[in-house]
């Protein structure tokens, strides 16, 4: 018998209904949630608690569980299927894979909703007694790439990059490879770098895996420090050391401007008004992913949605909590697909 894909979409649909209806039968350890589960990014974290808290007032229901992961690591996780032992939303500091969407839909999970929920930027950032630091994206590959322009990184201080930076020691902590920080991290600064360099970026048309490999692997041998998934270690640890950089996103600089303060990249601060504009070059869109089948299955998740909405604009205390709210346009468009449920289209995603 031949199925259509709307047909298979639907059958899909019903058997994660079943799965979720039905974890709770028999006294299972996979008994159905009555919370919303979300997982994802550290730079998302704070926004999605804040929201939590917000839905569970308004309701007077349990509060949904937010999970710090990274958004590398919560995709696998949201992924890897459907029913109450899987999470209902993952927390975005950049855009689903293409990649990730397949595991998703190979897991049962096809229709995925996405949502803008507001912007930010890639922050560097220094202590308040730092040199006064000013970067731009070929001084970061320079000092930060495993294999600048395809040579072996030799470069110890950040004169070495640049004769114009001070004479300092190369240490910079950052976000590990499962964050979207380190994603964007590579995709809006260390790439741009790269490319600086005709030949390499020629590499893209060419072997585009090797472009890959030069321009965003990042040294290992101590110049860059993985810190892990909490942004707060990262401004921890700058505060105390004026020759370190962090890199973080940027409502953890506003947060802590009494310790630290913003690098400029190519001349241009890091601030509300320059992310907001896109001027600066870190800015960033931030999203999160719904598994539309749980909707009918996971109490307030719904509900929990629906408040990112009433929270993200001018006047929302989203704002209040850092975030760069995003155009009106782009929110009014993202309030629709709140609305309606819409999936994306994988053909979208890269």
């Amino acid at each position: 018998m031949m199925f259509s894909r709307s047909t298979s979409l639907a059958a899909v649909a019903s058997l994660a209904a079943l799965a979720l209806a039905g974890c709770g039968s028999g006294g299972s350890s996979q008994a159905s949630r009555d919370f919303v589960r979300a997982v994802g990014s550290s730079t998302v974290y704070p926004f999605a608690t804040a929201v939590a808290e917000q839905s569970a007032k308004a309701s007077g229901g349990k509060s949904p569980v937010v999970e710090s992961t990274g958004t590398g690591a919560g995709m696998k996780l949201f992924c890897a299927g459907v029913g109450a032992a899987h999470p209902d939303i993952e927390n975005a500091s950049r855009r689903m894979k293409a990649s990730e969407y397949e595991l998703c839909k190979k897991n049962g999970a096809a229709e995925i909703v996405e949502i803008q929920v507001g912007l930010d930027g890639i922050a560097f950032a220094e202590a308040k007694g730092g040199p006064g630091m000013a970067l731009t994206p070929v001084d970061v590959y320079k000092a930060l790439a495993a294999n600048p322009f395809g040579k072996p990184n030799t470069a110890k201080t950040w004169a070495d990059v640049n004769p114009a930076l001070p004479a300092i020691p190369i240490l910079v902590y950052g976000p590990p490879g499962t964050s979207g920080t380190r994603d964007a991290l590579a995709e809006l600064i260390l790439a741009k770098g790269c490319d600086t360099d005709a030949a390499t970026k020629a590499l893209k048309d060419t072997d585009e895996a090797k472009h890959k490999a030069i321009c965003t692997e990042i040294r290992e041998d101590g110049a860059y420090v993985d810190a892990g998934e909490n942004d707060n270690l990262i401004v921890q640890k700058i505060s105390q050391n004026p020759k370190a950089i962090g890199v973080f996103g940027f409502s953890f600089l506003e947060e802590n401007m009494d310790k630290l303060k913003g690098i400029t990249m190519s001349g241009v601060e890091p601030t509300y008004a320059t992310i907001s504009d896109f001027s600066y070059p870190g800015a960033r869109p931030l999203y999160i992913y719904v598994k539309k089948a749980h909707l009918s299955a996971i109490k307030g998740l719904s509900a929990y949605v629906a408040e990112w909405v009433k929270s993200w604009g001018p006047d929302g205390m989203l704002k209040a909590k850092g975030m760069v709210i995003a155009p009106d346009a782009v929110r009014a468009s993202n309030a629709q697909v709140a609305a309606q449920m819409t999936p994306l289209n994988p053909a979208d995603l890269k």
